[in-house]
């Protein structure tokens, strides 16, 4: 597993955005009977999730949690030296959805643009590469934009996913500074990436085809096609709760922290139990880790800056504190930093709910970004 050390470096502002629409599980009657619903929410503990129109992308979520985030922190965008986009919904395959993103929110042509194609691990791994890049001479802040519309590749016939996962978007500004080190424990299993993975894709392995959009049903009855995410979900579970542990012990081991010294752990909002299992294995108190998965589900990359906005928002951050992300790949990564000042902006629940209204109309006259009726 890879270990890297940043100094000087850290995070000034979180925002979120998720849609305005919100779906209760207890709703999916048609999916999953009364006793399926329970035993569901029981377990994962989700009870809702937001999910974006046909016509919302995740550029779009994004891009309102960018607004929001420059809105209340001043920062001008001219000040933007990269912009990071983390997600497996880009817009397309080309062009980079970071590049029309630095468009659409008047970043200067001279900033960097990349996309990095992960997803539950995604925010933590780009976090690292958006570090690197600030710790480079030539580079004072990097725009990292982390987000998925989970809605749009899985299959509405699949209670094992559909009730799992949820829409979101968010902003993080990451710039040199007199911060505390911050150390990243990151690593890969390949051998298993097919735990996680949507089969077929234009110019990818398997080609779509006409065959692409038939659906088939596994030997529980749920439906799904080529272009839709298929998930084993105990590799998943047994992954999840083995190698996520370790991961967090040898970044503490890193930084020679010991881990009843961290005040907040931002796990991945996986599902409930992933969670409680990682806090016994690990003695942590579950009382230091913020859970939103309740109201929100698993909303992949964007899952943990948007805890940052759901439970300290409209106000700062502070304290010695470890994030953790897993996911397909199977991938993994965590980082310990003792954060200062961040400041948390208010969640912006889709278009309708935000006090800037200059925001509000930006976001709600921008492509793709109409909510249907």
């Amino acid at each position: 597993m890879a270990c890297v050390k940043f100094e000087n470096v850290g995070i000034r502002a979180i925002a979120a955005c998720v849609p305005e629409r919100e779906e209760a599980v207890a709703s999916l009657s048609d999916l999953m009977s009364e006793k399926e619903i329970e035993v569901f929410t029981n377990g994962t503990g989700i009870k809702s999730r937001r999910i974006a129109s046909a016509q919302t992308c995740t550029s779009d979520l994004c891009f309102a949690a960018a607004e929001k985030l420059f809105a209340e922190t001043g920062i001008e965008r001219d000040s933007v030296d990269a912009v990071i986009f983390v997600s497996k919904t880009g817009d397309y395959i080309i062009p980079a959805t970071s590049a029309l993103l630095q468009h659409r929110l008047g970043i200067s042509k001279n900033a960097l643009c990349l996309d990095v194609r992960l997803a539950c691990s995604g925010y933590v791994y780009a976090l690292s590469a958006a570090y690197a890049y600030a710790s480079a001479t030539g580079i004072e802040r990097v725009l990292l934009l982390a987000g998925d519309t989970n809605s749009k590749i899985v299959s509405r016939k699949d209670k094992s996913e559909y009730p799992v996962f949820g829409d979101g978007g968010s902003a993080t500004l990451i710039e040199k500074g007199d911060f505390a080190p911050a150390f990243f424990n990151l690593g890969t299993d390949g051998s298993r990436g097919e735990a996680v993975i949507i089969p077929a894709e234009n110019g990818g392995r398997n080609a779509i085809s006409a065959e692409s959009l038939l659906y088939c049903a596994d030997e529980n009855g749920n439906e799904r096609n080529a272009l839709q995410m298929h998930m084993k979900g105990a590799d998943v579970f047994s992954f999840a709760i083995s190698t996520v542990p370790k991961s967090i012990k040898a970044v503490a081991d890193f930084a020679e922290t010991p881990l009843e010294q961290i005040d907040t752990f931002f796990i991945h909002q996986a599902n409930r139990f992933i969670l409680q299992t990682i806090a016994k294995k690990l003695k942590i108190s579950t009382e230091k880790i913020p859970v939103n998965i309740d109201r929100f589900g698993n909303t992949s990359s964007a899952s943990i800056p948007l805890l940052f906005s759901s439970e300290f928002g409209g106000g700062e951050y502070s304290g010695k504190t470890l994030l953790c992300g897993f996911g397909s790949g199977l991938s993994w990564a965590s980082m310990i930093q003792d954060l200062k000042d961040v400041q948390c902006c208010e969640l912006f629940m889709g278009g309708g709910r935000l006090k800037n209204r200059k925001i509000a109309a930006s976001f709600e006259n921008s492509l793709c970004t109409k909510e249907a009726a």
